[in-house]
C-alpha cells in the first residue's frame, strides 16, 4: 500500500491552524481533503492558506464525505464525544483533541465505540513523540534512577493573563474549557505513560483569577473555568514506582519566563526534561544536573519551534504510515483507553476541589 494517499478531513480552524495542518502536509502519503469551522469564514481563510480544496458548512457534511479517510477534530471540548462517534460509524479513523471528553462517562462511549468499530482511534498527546521524552522513558525502564519515589511538573504561563483577553469556550467550563483539561489532561497522560503506573488518587485545589471577560459583543461574561490548577497526586505501586507521589503546578495567568518542566525523582538519581525535549539526569549525592544528549526531532514548516510542535511533527507522520499500512494502532501513541483513564483523573480532580478532600480515580 505504498502508493496510498490517506485524505484527511479537518473538522477546527484555530489550533489546527498552526498545528495539525503542517503537520499533515508534511507527511508523505497524506492530503488534506477538507476542512469545517463552525465559523465557515474561518475555515475558507484556512482552506486558502494551506491549499484545501473542499470546505463544508459543518462537521457532519464532513464526515459524511467518502473521500475521507481520517477525521481530526480540533473543536471545543464539548463537541468530541458527538463528533467521534459519528465519525467512527460513518468509518473513518479519529485523532481527537485533548481533552478526550467532557467526563469519563463521554470517553467511556467513545472507547466502546472505537473499539468495536475496530478502527484506529488517537488522542493528540504529542509530547510522547518528542525524542527526549521517548530517551527519557527508555532510561527509566533501565532502571537509571532506581524506583521512582516523586514526579512534578511546573507549568507557568501569561497567555491568559491579559484581562482584555476576549471571552470564548475557553472561558465556558460546559464547553469544556480550563486550565486543568487543557494542560491537566497532558500531565497526567505524560505520567502515566513514563512510569508505567495508574493515578491511584488525586487531591486539587483549582482557580479563577480573571473572573469575567468582554465577549465578542462587547458584554462581560462570568469566566466559569479555571486559569490555574494544583494538583497532588498519589501513584499505584508498579515495576518503576514504590509508594510514589506527585505534586503539579499549572498556571496560564503567571507573568516572567515561560516554564513547563517535569522532573522524577528515584532511589538513585533524578531526570529532568524541558519543554523543547531537553533531558537531564542527577545522581543521588551529586547536587547538579548534567546534560544528556538527545535530538530535538523534526519540525515541519510553517510551525513554531516549541516542543509540542516538534512532537506533532513526528507524531503526524506515525499515523499516516500506519493508516497507510492498513494498521489500527500507533505504537506508543496515547489510545482512547488511555484518554478514558486520563479522564478519570481530571473527574476525580474536580470532585476533589468540589470536595476540599482526597478523591480516588
Amino acid at each position: 500500500m505504498a502508493d496510498k494517499t490517506i485524505r484527511i478531513g479537518i473538522v477546527g480552524a484555530g489550533f489546527a491552524r498552526t498545528t495539525q495542518i503542517p503537520g499533515f502536509k508534511n507527511c508523505d502519503g497524506a492530503r488534506i481533503v477538507a476542512i469545517s469551522s463552525a465559523h465557515r469564514e474561518h475555515a475558507e481563510e484556512v482552506a486558502r492558506e494551506f491549499d484545501i480544496q473542499n470546505v463544508e458548512d459543518d462537521w457532519r457534511a464532513l464526515v459524511a464525505r467518502d473521500d475521507i479517510d481520517l477525521v481530526s477534530i480540533v473543536t471545543p471540548v464539548v463537541t468530541h464525544c458527538e463528533m467521534t462517534l459519528a465519525a467512527l460509524e460513518r468509518g473513518k479513523a479519529v485523532l481527537c483533541e485533548k481533552p478526550m471528553a467532557m467526563d469519563a462517562e463521554e470517553a467511556l462511549r467513545m472507547t466502546n465505540k472505537a473499539r468495536d468499530a475496530g478502527l484506529l482511534a488517537l488522542i493528540d498527546h504529542e509530547l510522547r513523540f518528542l525524542p527526549g521524552r521517548l530517551k527519557l522513558r527508555e532510561l527509566l525502564r533501565r532502571g537509571d534512577i532506581g524506583k521512582v519515589r516523586h514526579a512534578k511538573l511546573t507549568f507557568r504561563s501569561d497567555s491568559r493573563a491579559d484581562p482584555n483577553r476576549p471571552w470564548n469556550w475557553w472561558s465556558d467550563k460546559k464547553q469544556g474549557g480550563g486550565a486543568l483539561g487543557a494542560i491537566g489532561s497532558h500531565v497526567v497522560d505524560s505520567f502515566r505513560w513514563l512510569l508505567d503506573a495508574e493515578v491511584s488518587g488525586v487531591s486539587a485545589n483549582l482557580a479563577t483569577h480573571i473572573r469575567e471577560r468582554k465577549d465578542e459583543k462587547g458584554e462581560m461574561r462570568e469566566v466559569t473555568t479555571d486559569d490555574e490548577a494544583n494538583l497532588l497526586l498519589r501513584f499505584a505501586d508498579g515495576d518503576l514506582t514504590e509508594g510514589a507521589t506527585g505534586n503539579v503546578s499549572t498556571s496560564l495567568v503567571e507573568p516572567g519566563k515561560p516554564e513547563h518542566r517535569l522532573e522524577i525523582f528515584g532511589s538513585e538519581g533524578a531526570f529532568m526534561i524541558e519543554e523543547s525535549g531537553e533531558l537531564w539526569q542527577s545522581k543521588v549525592g551529586a547536587g547538579e544536573w548534567k546534560r544528556v544528549e538527545v535530538d530535538r526531532g523534526e519540525l515541519a514548516p510553517g510551525m513554531r519551534d516549541v516542543g509540542w510542535a516538534r512532537g506533532f511533527t513526528a507524531f503526524s507522520r506515525r499515523i499516516v504510515e500506519a493508516l497507510r499500512a492498513g494498521q489500527t494502532a500507533v505504537e506508543g501513541a496515547a489510545t482512547f483507553e488511555d484518554g478514558y483513564r486520563t479522564q478519570l483523573v481530571l473527574d476525580a480532580a474536580r470532585r476533589s476541589h468540589e470536595s476540599g478532600c482526597w478523591a480516588k480515580t
